[in-house]
Order: structure tokens, then C-alpha cells, then sequence
């Protein structure tokens, strides 16, 4: 066999590689099919319920390894409390932008319920990203795995503002940055959730 088929030859690690392909395939099901009623559930699914059973009975590993876990919680909060308060602010002004206007502002749910389905929709987010992709990274590509998290994580979001989208590529390095100094996705998590409630409130308010 000619050597440029020689895949052994390449010695990749299984864990990054698989977990490269279950995060691509994962985005492009959830981008061109629905499997429940609501989308939060499809996310709950996609990108918590099969990850997590990635971890657990394939890669046989704990999963405070991919950033499931408490870890840093002081600075954790700094971080938490800190990105609150700017995207605020940001939001404040961003949110009446038309196309966040047309994208967010015709969302009608009771706050309550607001608040529960973007934790349940965000919270298998982060762990992809900021948990499985992240951890699984870092050791092959080091630092540079806090980059690397965030491109299929903008990819992710093409359809929705454009503004928005470009804005990811940093905020989701930003993101990275945060699980890797904390060694959680937690508090980008809290982040993310807080972001989308916000705008989601201001958007329809402006309406």
C-alpha cells in the first residue's frame, strides 16, 4: 500500500480523533434535522446525553478529566460575575439591532420557563465545547486547543445573527480560556446561559 494510506503512520490519538468526528456529526444533525418537539431537547441530547456516554463507555474516563466538576470556583466567579455585568451593558445596546430584533425578539416565553430551557439547551453546549473538545485537545494541541474549541462552536452558530457569529470566534476563545483557568466549563456555561436570557429580554422588549 502506498504510503500516503499508511494511516497508522500518523499515530493520532483515537480520543481527539473520535471526538473531532462525533463533534462535527453532531452539529451537522442538529443543524439539518429535529429529533423532539423543542430544540432544547434536541440539544440535551446531541450534546449532553451522547457526549457523556462518549466519556463514560468508551473512553472509560472520569468526567472531571472534561471539565465536569466545580474546579477553580473563586475565580470562576470573578469570571461569571465579571462577563455578567459587561454583556449587560453590551446587550443593552446590541439587542435593539434589527437583525437581533427579528432573530430574538418574537421569543414569548414566561421568564421562568425562559430561564429553564436555555440552561437546558446551553448546558450541553458548553460541554461539547468547552468540556469534551477542549480537554480532549489540550493535550495534543496545548493552548492552542483553547482556539481550536471555538471554530466549530462559531460554525455552530451560522444561521443566527451575523454579528453574533463573528463575535464567537472570540467569545467562544474567550470561553475556552475561562474552562481551561478554572479546569470547568461551569462558569462559561453561566456565561453562555445568562448571554442568550438577556438578550432574549431585551430584544423582545425593544420590539
Amino acid at each position: 500500500m502506498l504510503k500516503f494510506l499508511q494511516l497508522t503512520s500518523l499515530k493520532m490519538d483515537w480520543k481527539a480523533a473520535s471526538t473531532l468526528f462525533v463533534t462535527t456529526l453532531l452539529i451537522v444533525i442538529d443543524h439539518y434535522h429535529g429529533i423532539f418537539r423543542e430544540k432544547w431537547m434536541d440539544h440535551a441530547f446531541l450534546y449532553l446525553a451522547i457526549p457523556l456516554l462518549l466519556v463514560l463507555l468508551i473512553y472509560r474516563q472520569p468526567l472531571k478529566e472534561y471539565g465536569f466538576r466545580i474546579g477553580s470556583w473563586k475565580a470562576g466567579l470573578v469570571f461569571t460575575f465579571g462577563g455578567w455585568i459587561v454583556l449587560t451593558v453590551a446587550m443593552f445596546f446590541i439587542a435593539k439591532t434589527p437583525d437581533f430584533q427579528v432573530y430574538y425578539g418574537f421569543n414569548r416565553e414566561d421568564p421562568a420557563q425562559l430561564v429553564f430551557t436555555n440552561a437546558m439547551d446551553l448546558f450541553g453546549w458548553e460541554f461539547v465545547f468547552r468540556g469534551l473538545l477542549l480537554f480532549t485537545l489540550l493535550p495534543i494541541c496545548g493552548p492552542y486547543a483553547i482556539i481550536l474549541q471555538a471554530i466549530p462552536f462559531t460554525v455552530a452558530h451560522f444561521g443566527k445573527p451575523e454579528l453574533e457569529t463573528l463575535s464567537c470566534i472570540f467569545g467562544g476563545t474567550i470561553y475556552g480560556y475561562i474552562a481551561w483557568r478554572t479546569r470547568s466549563f461551569l462558569y462559561p456555561f453561566l456565561i453562555h446561559w445568562y448571554l442568550t436570557t438577556i438578550t432574549i429580554l431585551f430584544a423582545r422588549s425593544f420590539v
